[in-house]
């Protein structure tokens, strides 16, 4: 009888061997065809791939000065393969002025892949960036003391003023994030980190050259590859044209000077950002190089935040500046008539025991001089008004939303999308914000204080100064930009398109109207002095502690050249620090120099410092 058990386990026998030699035959085809594993251990080991770092685009202001530019450095790169038997240490040490701690250090986090992802150590890896001219000299003459060293050129940002840190940004060693996020990136390449050098990161950075060299059995270079057939020859960065001015953000920042807050003027024809001044500041010459990490560190720790961009970041009441968003609305929903004389104000806006003081004036008043006099009371009622209006909108919820919606096309309550990293949105409340706060039972009377800039609504000010280009452009603006120009390639139609509001042409005539009376006899009555026709409001933006002084404007009246807006924190009235240091900015640009008196004052505020204390702000 055959034994079928037998013939079973032969064929179990012969399955596995099968199996086994199918399984080797893929290993080798993939290791030898699909697999280019060893092909780059060979090649670590017959060419060495030098990087070539392209020069980083410069960055110039609108008037064409040079305000970034690029200076030589260099990078000593180790080969770990070639160095680690043969490299006399101590010396090399001695060479670099580093400890043996050091030096042990830094060889360490090289081969750390958690820190080092791209390690190899057949390949060059950077063990210390940027000496300068004078270090690299004495290194070089001991160079070849040390086999599997090398030397990297490339380099680093100068800034040629200590002006416009918070636009212009600083460049630093890319993170593993970075590396993560875009592969162009290896360790030790450089980085835009803040400002421009981070939103225009692409175009500055260029593109990255190559060469490929030869190595024979022991390491050595033995010269180009094919005679360079394979080499890939740097691409430099594009430059960029700011459209900051350099000698008005330098005497914005001399204005700002011991003060906290910030400085915007904006071009309303173009939406190009003249200045940018957040203060306090710092020096951005001290973002360079090695002593980047130090400086970054202690600007962190500082109290009154210097890095803070409070132009973009800086998220505040814009107060009675605020006022001139509510006649646009007011009007152009047919609210009020902006010749009607019927809102009362007795030192304030007085109704079912709610009181929002205001200072003495006559009343009552039609828009024009309630604008020029700052009126609290005229503006609580016409939002009282508006969101009461129920045979109109049908509820206090669809008011609040018709309300919201002329606030966010004028350009609040949302990022308005400069080009740079950082921006708020501010805070523009809606129906929904109060239903969940007041559990649906709420009317005017509970939100009063947003009609004057105050409660729930909060600003940028660049916002704020967005809203005086929009008033100057009599409805419509251009979002916000600091770049106005980049080599060889077009702007964003984000920054070349018109933005409409939803306020009426004839309602903007009638706020121009009221910002020119207020710096003729009202509370910017200081703009006056000046040979062009400035308009302006002030803000006087309550506060737990002292006042915020706040002013936005622009001029000429009829042919526009600037809006600004100022925001000094602590600074009491409107017209104490907000009024002249806006003034002085419109007269700068618009005549390139300011008169004898006018630096005289400017002087004066430069020096007229406010006490802040020591509390962590």
């Amino acid at each position: 009888m055959r034994d079928y058990t037998q013939d079973y386990r032969r064929y179990v026998v012969a399955g596995v061997a099968l199996l086994i030699v199918v399984v080797y035959i893929i290993r080798l085809f993939t290791l030898q065809i699909t697999s280019d594993d060893y092909k780059k251990s060979a090649d670590s080991n017959a060419f060495l791939k030098k990087i070539e770092y392209p020069s980083r685009g410069g960055i110039y202001d609108r008037n064409g000065k040079l305000l970034v530019y690029n200076q030589p450095a260099y990078d000593i790169m180790v080969v770990m393969n070639e160095a680690k038997d043969h490299l006399d240490t101590l010396d090399f040490c001695e060479a670099l002025n580093i400890t043996r701690e050091e030096f042990d250090r830094r060889m360490e986090t090289i081969k750390d892949r958690s820190k080092n992802p791209g390690y190899s150590r057949f390949t060059q890896q950077i063990f210390m960036s940027q000496l300068s001219d004078a270090d690299y000299s004495v290194f070089q003459e001991k160079m070849f003391r040390y086999p599997g060293i090398y030397i990297q050129r490339r380099t680093i940002r100068q800034y040629r003023y200590p002006i416009a840190a918070h636009v212009l940004g600083d460049v630093a060693e890319v993170s593993p994030a970075d590396i993560e996020e875009d592969p162009y990136y290896q360790p030790g390449d450089y980085i835009g980190k803040l400002g421009v050098e981070r939103s225009y990161e692409q175009q500055l950075r260029g593109e990255k050259g190559m060469q490929i060299l030869l190595r024979d059995a022991h390491g050595r270079v033995q010269g180009r590859y094919q005679n360079g057939r394979f080499d890939r020859r740097p691409v430099a960065g594009k430059n960029l044209t700011l459209s900051l001015d350099a000698d008005l953000q330098a005497l914005g920042e001399r204005l700002m000077e011991g003060k906290i807050g910030s400085i915007v003027a904006i071009e309303p024809r173009t939406g190009e950002v003249l200045c940018m001044v957040s203060s306090p500041s710092y020096d951005p010459r001290m973002m360079v190089g090695r002593q980047r990490s130090r400086s970054h560190r202690l600007l962190s720790q500082n109290v009154w935040k210097p890095l803070l961009n409070r132009s973009i970041m800086g998220q505040y009441p814009p107060g009675s500046t605020f006022k001139t968003t509510q006649g646009l609305t007011f009007i152009t929903e047919g609210i009020i008539h902006p010749t009607q004389t019927a809102y009362p104000c007795q030192h304030g806006f007085n109704y079912k025991g709610l009181h929002v003081g205001c200072h003495g004036h006559a009343a009552p008043l039609p828009l024009v001089p309630a604008l020029s006099t700052s009126c609290n009371g005229y503006f609580c009622w016409g939002l009282y008004y508006m969101i009461g209006a129920k045979q109109k909108y049908g509820s206090v919820q669809e008011a609040m939303n018709k309300w919201r919606d002329y606030m966010v096309s004028m350009g609040f309550g949302y990022k308005l999308g400069i080009d740079l990293p950082g921006e708020k949105r501010g805070l523009i409340p809606n129906a929904q914000f109060y239903d969940k706060a007041y559990k649906g039972s709420w009317n005017g009377l509970t939100i009063i204080s947003i009609a004057i800039g105050q409660g729930e609504v909060n600003a940028t000010p660049l916002q704020i100064a967005n809203l005086g280009a929009t008033i100057a452009n009599r409805g419509w603006f251009i979002t916000p930009h600091v770049v106005k120009r980049i080599q060889g390639e077009p702007l964003d139609t984000l920054y070349t398109q018109r933005r409409q509001t939803m306020a009426s042409r004839s309602a903007y005539d009638y706020v121009v109207q009221g910002m020119r009376a207020s710096a003729t006899g009202g509370t910017c009555h200081e703009l006056a002095r000046y040979d062009f026709m400035a308009c302006g409001k002030t803000g006087t933006a309550q506060n737990r502690g002292h006042d915020h002084s706040v002013f936005m404007g622009f001029a000429p009246m009829d042919k526009p050249q600037i809006a600004v807006a100022v925001y000094v924190e602590n600074g009491g009235w409107g017209a104490t620090y907000g009024v002249p240091i806006g003034g002085l900015i419109m007269e700068q640009y618009i005549h390139g120099h300011l008169s004898e008196a006018s630096k005289q004052k400017a002087e004066e505020l430069q020096n007229r410092h406010i006490s802040y204390g020591t509390t962590s702000r």
